[in-house]
């Protein structure tokens, strides 16, 4: 795999969340990224939707915004707002693919930057797939060779 990625908050939750089934893929993968200098080409619904993710799960406010902060500022990471035109964008990836509204502001993203979308929500892996590669944590480690 070369070029640039779009993750969705899938991947960042399970990375955080040492308690989810493939966690030390995800965040193994968040690393090798890293260390890789990978541009990570992800809409800014991202910072929204993991903060509300891990807020509700901890009753923890503050250390939800902390963690969506640090997002902002990794290395080699692009947020890209939604605008008007990449929200006609994901509106007609989300009625001809049949994603959920979020999902398809990440394909589209994805789509427009023409890099590869990993998640681990299968519905958006496979629906997408018509409009971009899309990879599980699991390939993309594998595709690297740390399988």
């Amino acid at each position: 795999m070369q070029g640039p990625v779009t993750i969705d908050a899938s991947v960042f939750l399970n990375a955080y969340n040492e308690e989810e089934e493939g966690q030390p893929e995800s965040q193994r993968l968040l690393s090798n990224l890293r260390q890789a200098a990978t541009p990570m080409i992800c809409p800014t619904l991202l910072l929204p939707e993991v903060s509300a993710t891990i807020s509700r799960g901890t009753g923890n406010p503050e250390l939800a915004q902390q963690f969506s902060a640090s997002l902002q500022h990794l290395p080699h990471m692009v947020l890209v707002q939604l605008d008007h035109k990449l929200a006609g964008e994901a509106s007609a990836i989300a009625a001809n693919q049949r994603l959920r509204g979020s999902d398809a502001v990440y394909a589209a993203v994805a789509v427009r930057f023409a890099s590869t979308l990993i998640t681990l929500d299968k519905e958006m892996h496979d629906r997408a797939a018509d409009q971009v590669e899309t990879r599980y944590p699991v390939e993309v480690l594998a595709d690297l060779g740390y399988d």
